[in-house]
Parts: structure tokens; sequence; C-alpha cells
């Protein structure tokens, strides 16, 4: 097993951090867009004259 420095390991861990931080961010954003699409269909819906049950946390 090749031993890597101190210095390496931390550059490599700060940048799987750095990426995470951006993968979660843009899940995020998908998240937000999935849920105001899914607003807009329920309330086109209800305009129809459908109730649409809301979802119980």
């Amino acid at each position: 097993m090749e031993k890597v420095s101190k210095d390496e390991e931390i550059g490599y861990h700060k940048g799987a951090l750095n990426t995470l931080v951006a993968e979660r961010n843009e899940l995020l954003r998908t998240v937000q867009n999935v849920e105001a699409i899914m607003v807009a269909h329920m309330k086109r819906l209800e305009e129809l004259g459908i109730k649409v049950p809301k979802e119980k946390k």
C-alpha cells in the first residue's frame, strides 16, 4: 500500500467535500423544481374540480 503525504490526503478529502457539497446543492435544486411542478399540476387539477389529497408529514 502506497503511503501518501498528509497534505495530499487533506487535499483529497477537501476536494471530495467540495464535490459532495456541489452535488447536494444540485440535488436540492432538483427537488425544488420537482416540487414546484407538482404544485402546478395539483393546482390545475383542483381548478378542474379534482380534489388532490395532501401528503401527511
